[in-house]
C-alpha cells in the first residue's frame, strides 16, 4: 500500500515520527481554461493520490525525498531558490509562500511519492504543492484556511514552477468531497456543491501517452491572448474586467479589432462559462445525457477555437462518442495531449475500455492506458493503519 511503502522510506532516511498527509489528483468534468480568466470551473477530488511523510528535524535545512524519483534534495531555508531537480521546485515553492507570509520555516524532513499520472492532465503538481502546505500548516500550527492554501500552493506553482496557472487545480485538491463535484466561481471564489451519482455514472480516463509540459509557451500564450481580449474590450465596455464580464454579441461587434485569433479564443471562453453553469442543472436533474452533450461541445470549442487538442485526443473523443452507455467525453487539463475524460455507464465500462483500446492500436497503433477513478475527499491528514517495520 502506498502510505506504507512512504512511511517505510521516511523511516529509511529520517528520525522523527512523520505526520502522513494524503492529497488527491482532480478531474476536470467540464470548465477547461477557464479558471484564470474569473470563470467557472467543475472539478472533483479523485482516488489518485500522493502521500506524505512529513516531520520537523530541528535543523535549518529542508532534507526532501522523491520516493518516485528515488531522488534526494536538500536546502538551505534560509535561502530557497528555484532549480534543479524540477520535482524539488513544487516543494520549495510552497515553503517560500510560509516564509512570504512572515512565517518562519524550521527544518523538516519530507518523503513524498504517489499513483498519479504525471502529464496526464491529473493534476500531480497541485497534490504535491497542498500536500506539503497542509502538512506544515499542521506541523507548525499556522491555522491558515484551505483556501488561503490553495492560493499559496498556486503562487507556488506561478514562481518557482513558472506556469501561470488558475486555482482550480489547487482548489479541487484542497476542497473535495466523496460523490461531489464543486463549481469554482474564479472570480469570487465563491463555490457549491453538486452531486456525482457514482451508481449511475463512473468517470474512465484515457491516456493518449501525449506528455504535455504546461510550463510551455502555449499555456501562458493563451493567457496572454485572452488579456488581449480584455484590454480591447475593456475600452469599450470599462465593466469588462476579465472574460467572466464579456459577452458573444460583444466579441462579435469587435471581431475585426479583436483579430481572427484572439477572437476566436475569448468565444471559447464565453461559451465554455455558459456550458458550465447550464451543466450543473442537468447534473442535479439527473440527466446525463445533457451533461454530456455539453462535454462534446466543450472539446470542440477546445480543439477549434482554443487550440488547445492534438489529433491523439481528438482520436479518443470521436472513438467514444458511438459506444453503448458513453454519456460523454471530451478532452482535460490543459492540453496538447493527456487524458479524455468519459462518463460511462457502470455496466458497460468494461466494453468501453477494450473498445477504446482496439480503435487506439488500430488507428494509432498505441497501446491505450485507462483508469477508472473514484471521486473522494480532499487533501486530510491519514491515521496510520499499518506501522511499517
Amino acid at each position: 500500500m502506498l502510505y506504507t511503502h512512504i512511511t517505510a522510506a521516511y523511516q529509511q532516511h529520517f528520525s522523527s515520527a512523520p505526520l502522513l498527509v494524503r492529497a488527491p489528483g482532480r478531474v476536470n468534468l467540464i470548465g477547461e481554461h477557464t479558471d484564470y480568466t474569473g470563470g467557472f470551473v467543475l472539478p472533483a477530488a479523485i482516488d489518485k493520490e500522493i502521500c506524505f511523510a512529513v516531520g520537523l528535524n530541528g535543523s535549518t535545512q529542508a532534507r526532501l525525498f522523491s520516493y518516485d524519483q528515488q531522488e534526494a534534495y536538500t536546502t538551505e531555508l534560509a535561502d530557497v531558490q528555484p532549480g534543479q531537480p524540477q520535482w524539488a521546485n513544487y516543494l520549495k515553492g510552497v515553503v517560500a509562500q510560509f516564509q512570504h507570509r512572515g512565517i518562519t520555516v524550521p527544518g523538516f524532513d519530507c518523503v513524498f511519492g504517489g499513483n498519479v499520472p504525471i502529464g496526464a492532465g491529473m493534476s500531480s503538481s497541485a497534490a504535491v504543492e497542498c500536500g506539503l502546505a497542509f502538512a506544515l500548516n499542521e506541523l507548525l500550527g499556522t491555522r491558515l484556511s484551505r483556501m488561503e492554501l490553495a492560493r499559496m500552493a498556486q503562487l507556488a506553482e506561478h514562481e518557482f514552477a513558472g506556469v501561470q496557472c488558475g486555482i482550480m487545480d489547487q482548489f479541487a485538491s484542497l476542497f473535495g468531497r466523496s460523490n461531489q463535484v464543486v463549481r469554482l466561481d474564479c472570480r469570487s471564489l465563491e463555490y457549491e456543491y453538486f452531486p456525482f451519482d457514482t451508481q449511475a455514472c463512473h468517470i474512465v480516463l484515457c491516456n493518449s501517452g501525449v506528455k504535455h509540459s504546461l510550463a510551455s509557451s502555449e499555456y501562458n500564450t493563451r493567457r496572454q491572448e485572452c488579456e488581449k481580449g480584455v484590454a480591447v474590450l475593456s475600452q469599450y465596455y470599462p465593466q469588462v474586467q476579465s472574460l467572466r464580464d464579456a459577452t458573444l454579441e460583444q466579441l462579435a461587434a469587435h471581431q475585426r479589432e479583436l483579430g481572427e485569433v484572439v477572437y476566436r479564443r475569448c468565444r471559447y471562453v464565453v461559451e465554455e462559462n455558459h456550458r458550465v453553469v447550464t451543466a450543473c442543472q442537468y447534473l442535479e436533474a439527473g440527466d446525463l445525457a445533457a451533461f454530456g452533450q455539453h462535454m462534446y461541445a466543450s472539446h470542440a470549442g477546445l480543439r477549434d477555437d482554443y487550440e488547445v487538442s492534438c489529433p491523439e485526443l481528438d482520436i479518443l473523443v470521436e472513438a467514444a462518442r458511438p459506444l453503448p452507455g458513453v454519456y460523454g467525453a471530451r478532452m482535460m487539463g490543459g492540453g496538447f495531449g493527456g487524458c479524455t475524460i468519459n462518463l460511462v455507464a457502470p455496466e458497460q465500462v468494461e466494453q468501453f475500455v477494450a473498445a477504446m483500446k482496439t480503435a487506439y492500436q488500430q488507428q494509432l497503433g498505441r497501446v491505450l492506458e485507462t483508469y477508472q477513478t473514484t471521486i473522494m475527499g480532499g487533501v486530510d491528514v491519514l491515521e496510520p493503519t499499518v506501522h511499517a517495520a
